[in-house]
């Protein structure tokens, strides 16, 4: 299948909870207080679909979504209201067990979104704060090789604990079939403080990223950057893609969001790139304001 762009789908976020503990969750200190979307939200979205088919895909997403005994039901239900794809957003556990995947796919979940924080059950446990979370998640990864017409897609968040990582992560999924982009994104905390010193400088990053993008790229993997300066990436700067599908989720959480305070550059005002995020106010507060290091594109 054909990777999508970002304005083809509508991301629903339907469930707040998570079986980790990842020392990077942006959302550790409000999980307990959104709100999900209601069964009325998801319905009315199914029936926009079905009479204006404005988007191709639909994102079932939340803390963790396969904790939704439901999921297969709404996989369904999406499919039957006119969505060619549906997407989940997981940390890839469940789908290790291949009766639950078989499930899903027979539901009509044809999207695997995967969050993949380390490369190897040694750093990805450390970071999931879950033994056995890399062996049951490397395990879907590969259970999803086993059927057709199948995109997987995996995520990993670039901190001070991880981004020396990220070539071996790249190396280590090589052998997968259904595995077709992979993203890398840099930590933002969800506050104005970098609180568990997680932000990375971005030259010390960088070098280690571009790698992954190289590797990724030689095994024909498309690769999308998000919240890195687009001026630092060179050759890469049109990897950095920071559009997001349409977002339905309770709108408090917008305002823990905009505490990030991005577009934080000193030469935005000068700088062409339609992408780029600039500094957020946790980076600045570690880093300073990076002026002799970033640049303006024309």
């Amino acid at each position: 299948m054909e990777l999508l762009g970002q304005d083809d789908y509508v991301s629903l976020t339907m469930e707040f909870r998570c079986n980790l503990k990842c020392v990077h969750c942006m959302i550790e200190g409000t999980m307990d207080t959104l709100e999900p979307q209601s069964e009325d939200q998801f319905a009315e979205i199914l029936q926009v679909q079905k009479n204006e088919r404005p988007w191709r895909g639909i994102i079932l997403t939340g803390s963790e979504i396969t904790l939704m005994k439901s999921l297969p039901e709404l996989a369904e239900r999406a499919r039957a209201a006119g969505f060619d794809r549906v997407r989940i957003q997981s940390h890839g556990m469940k789908i290790g067990n291949p009766v639950y995947l078989d499930r899903l796919i027979n539901a009509g979940v044809n999207e695997y979104f995967i969050s993949i924080p380390g490369c190897d059950s040694v750093t990805n446990d450390a970071i999931t704060q879950v033994p056995g979370s890399w062996e049951k998640a490397y395990a879907g990864l590969q259970n999803l090789d086993g059927y057709n017409d199948v995109i997987a897609i995996t995520n990993s968040v670039i901190t001070r604990e991880s981004y020396h990582l990220l070539p071996n992560i790249v190396d280590n999924l090589a052998s997968l079939t259904s595995l077709a982009q992979m993203e890398f994104w840099f930590y933002w905390p969800m506050t104005e403080r970098d609180e568990k010193n997680l932000v990375p400088r971005f030259t010390d990053a960088l070098p280690f990223l571009v790698e992954a993008i190289a590797r990724a790229e030689s095994l024909g993997r498309r690769v999308e950057v998000k919240n890195f300066p687009e001026c630092l990436l060179g050759d890469y700067g049109d990897r950095l893609i920071n559009d997001q599908p349409v977002l339905l989720i309770d709108p408090a959480f917008w305002t823990q969001f905009e505490r990030n305070g991005f577009y934080q550059c000193v030469h935005r005002d000068q700088c062409s790139s339609q992408q780029c995020l600039g500094l957020n106010t946790a980076y600045r507060e570690r880093y300073g304001d990076e002026t002799e290091l970033l640049r303006p594109l024309n």
